[in-house]
C-alpha cells in the first residue's frame, strides 16, 4: 500500500495523530485552569482507553497484520511472522520503559516535602529556612517536571507512529486508537502540568509543556513515515501492524490498567476496560 507524501489519506492520518497528541494539553488546560480532581472519573476513562486499547490491537491491528503478511508469505509463515514481530513491538515498549521510565502520578506534596527535609539546611531563622525550603522545593519539582515531560515525550513518539498507520491503513481502526490514546494522554498532561506549574507559578509555562509533548506524536508519525516510506511493502506493512498491536498492548498493561486501578475505588477499572471494549467492538462493527 504505497501512499503519496501529500495525499489526502497522509494528511487525515496525521491530523489524527496530532489530535491524539493535544489531549495531552487539554491534561494541562484543566489542572492549571480548572483544577479537576475526579478520579473515579479518572480511573473509569484510564480503563476505557486500557480496554480500547487492547481489543483494537488484538482484534483488528494484529489480524491486519496477519493478512498484509499472508500477502509475502505462506500462511503459517504470515501468522509466525505477525507473532514474531507482535513480541518485538512488546519488547520495544519494554525496553523504553526500562530505560526511560514514565512517571504515573508524578511527585506528591508529602513527597516534596520529604525531600526537602533532607536538604542540609543548617540552623537558620525560621523565616530564612522557610524561603530555603520553598527554593528547594521548587527547584525540586521543577526537576522532577523536566524529567517527566522528556520521559512522557518519549513515550508518546511511538504512540504517534501506531496512530498514524493504523489510520493509514483503515481510518475506522485509527480514529478507535487515537481515542483510545488521547484518554490517556489527558493525565499525561496532568503529571506534566502540576510539577510546571507549582515549580513556576506560570500557567502558560505549564500549558506550554504539556504541547511540546503533545507534538511528539505527530513527530514520531513523520518520522516512521519519512523512513518507511519508500519500502511500505506488505511484509513491511505486517510488521509494522504486528509491532504496533505489540506496543500497545505492553501500554495498556503496564501504565493504563495499573493506573486506573490506583485511582478506583471501586469496580472502576473492570468497567472502564469493558464498556471500552465494547464500545470499540461496536464502532468496528458499524463500520466494516
Amino acid at each position: 500500500m504505497n501512499q503519496e507524501f501529500f495525499s489526502p489519506a497522509v494528511w487525515t492520518a496525521l491530523a489524527i495523530a496530532l489530535g491524539a497528541g493535544m489531549a495531552t494539553v487539554l491534561g494541562g488546560v484543566l489542572v492549571v485552569f480548572f483544577k479537576a480532581n475526579n478520579t473515579r472519573l479518572l480511573s473509569f476513562g484510564l480503563a476505557f482507553s486500557g480496554g480500547a486499547m487492547v481489543y483494537v490491537s488484538l482484534v483488528e491491528i494484529f489480524a491486519k497484520a496477519q493478512i498484509s503478511f499472508a500477502a509475502a508469505l505462506e500462511p503459517q509463515a504470515a501468522y509466525a511472522a505477525a507473532t514474531i514481530f507482535f513480541f518485538v513491538g512488546v519488547g520495544l515498549l519494554f525496553a523504553i520503559d526500562r530505560f526511560i521510565p514514565n512517571p504515573h502520578n508524578g511527585m506528591s506534596e508529602e513527597d516534596v516535602r520529604a525531600a526537602a527535609r533532607e536538604l542540609a539546611l543548617g540552623d537558620l531563622s525560621n523565616l530564612a529556612r522557610n524561603e530555603l525550603e520553598d527554593a528547594a522545593n521548587r527547584k525540586l519539582v521543577a526537576r522532577v517536571g523536566l524529567l517527566a515531560a522528556l520521559a512522557i515525550t518519549a513515550h508518546n513518539l511511538p504512540e504517534g507512529l501506531a496512530t498514524f498507520f493504523a489510520t493509514l491503513d483503515n481510518p475506522t481502526v485509527g480514529l478507535a486508537l487515537a481515542v483510545a490514546i488521547a484518554v490517556h494522554n489527558i493525565p499525561e498532561g496532568v503529571s506534566i502540568a502540576v510539577p510546571v506549574y507549582y515549580a513556576t507559578g506560570s500557567r502558560g509555562k505549564a500549558v506550554l509543556a504539556t504541547l511540546v509533548s503533545g507534538l511528539a506524536e505527530p513527530l514520531g508519525a513523520i518520522i516512521g513515515y519519512v523512513l518507511l516510506a519508500g519500502v511500505l511493502t506488505p511484509f513491511v506493512f505486517g510488521a509494522v501492524f504486528a509491532v504496533i498491536a505489540g506496543a500497545m498492548v505492553f501500554l495498556a498493561l503496564d501504565e493504563l490498567l495499573p493506573a486506573a486501578r490506583t485511582y478506583s475505588k471501586g469496580h472502576e477499572t473492570v468497567y472502564g476496560m469493558l464498556v471500552g471494549m465494547a464500545v470499540i467492538a461496536l464502532s468496528l462493527v458499524l463500520f466494516k
